[in-house]
């Protein structure tokens, strides 16, 4: 572990901020849609109780910057505002698929648009809390650059094109976070990506499967400058590596998700967060985990055996995010999402509670302290 902890609180908890235009046109805002917006106060509030004071949630460009150049930031002050009320810790994600209608994202002005507002947001942030910003330029470039570049599931609709959009998108990252350094010093820039593992099905070639394994890497050696160094890339370009695993990330190729009690096929997780740490040796944490439904406390269960025993092996994960903590619609069939800590409808103003997770929640808690004391014994 490090002399200096990352976060506040080992458990985050991240409120969904997706803005993505759907493939029908449809603009999501998830920050809207759960009332997080107006709710704020009482949702950071609500994760202190439950022993969460650091925490990820998102800064919506499309509304920040809705003319070129000129920022209105009402939509992310209050949000800023009432997590420094709480004393709660945020990794601000600057683009979490979403921009400003009339930009192109293939374009020039993309990138230094994109540059500008982060370096304004560093700013604002330093104005208003005297610290620099925990900031993620770019919200999983790998999956928004598949889901967006080659399967036109949202913007910008396109298919053949995924390479194309990774690499711009990374040139984003890099021309923002530079600018948020620059902007407001000392600032911590994160690159966040899903790990995932899929495995050939009997009799396969293995090669295309392992080819594919291989490019989950991709952003992160673009950022880096061991992949297209041509981008800029280098290898400080990001402080911390944000890692996402949910339930569905290893799976049979052209097929379902493996069971974690698939010992034979099935890699689990602490190999994978071992895989990660050393390839980049950066800081790294479990940027996004969940399940839904009724299986939640038992998910979280699993993930927090997989953590302590990845950081016994010597992985220094130094945190895990409830990523949804807040349950909310779903992106495309506006379906009923119940991923979180916490119940999308309010009660009283407060968010109701979902007990079994809470109650595992506590029971991990104590575990990962009764571990971080031993190792600092």
């Amino acid at each position: 572990m490090t002399a200096t902890p990352l976060f506040h609180s080992f458990f985050l908890g991240g409120f969904e901020c997706s803005t993505q235009r759907r493939a029908d046109g449809r603009r999501l805002d998830l920050i809207a849609g759960t009332r997080h917006d107006l709710l704020a106060v009482e949702d950071y509030r609500q994760l202190t109780e439950h022993g969460l004071r650091s925490a990820r949630d998102g800064v919506r460009w499309h509304l920040v910057e809705p003319t070129p150049g000129r920022y209105d930031w009402a939509p992310v002050l209050g949000l800023l505002r009432a997590a420094e009320q709480a004393g709660v810790q945020v990794v601000w994600d600057l683009c979490h698929y979403g921009w400003p209608d009339g930009l192109d994202v293939f374009s020039a002005a993309f990138v230094e648009r994109f540059a500008a507002y982060a370096g304004a947001f560093a700013r604002l942030h330093l104005a208003e809390t005297g610290r620099p910003p925990l900031l993620c330029p770019v919200n999983e470039i790998s999956f928004f650059a598949w889901a967006g570049g080659d399967m036109a599931r949202f913007q910008p609709k396109c298919h053949g094109r995924g390479g194309e959009l990774k690499r711009q998108l990374v040139r984003a990252a890099l021309a923002g976070g530079q600018a948020a350094r620059e902007a407001a010093p000392g600032t911590l820039v994160f690159a966040i990506d899903p790990i995932i593992n899929i495995v050939p099905r009997p009799g396969q070639d293995p090669r295309p499967v392992a080819a594919y394994n291989e490019c989950q890497w991709e952003s992160w050696d673009m950022l880096s400058g061991r992949m297209a160094p041509e981008l800029g890339g280098f290898a400080g370009a990001f402080d911390v590596m944000g890692v996402n695993y949910y339930w569905n990330n290893q799976w049979l190729d052209e097929a379902e998700p493996l069971s974690p009690f698939d010992a034979a096929r099935h890699t689990p997780p602490h190999v994978l967060f071992a895989r990660a740490h050393a390839r980049y040796g950066q800081r790294i944490f479990l940027a996004e985990t969940s399940i839904e439904d009724g299986p939640r406390a038992g998910w979280l269960r699993y993930i927090g055996e997989e953590l302590r025993e990845a950081i016994r092996q010597g992985t220094p994960m130094e945190g895990a995010c409830l990523y949804p903590v807040l349950s909310h619609m779903g992106w495309d069939e506006d379906r009923y999402c119940p991923n979180g800590l916490f119940e999308l409808a309010p009660k009283h103003g407060r968010r109701q509670v979902f007990q079994p997770l809470a109650e595992e929640l506590s029971r991990q808690q104590r575990a990962m302290a009764r571990l971080r004391a031993a190792s600092a014994a």
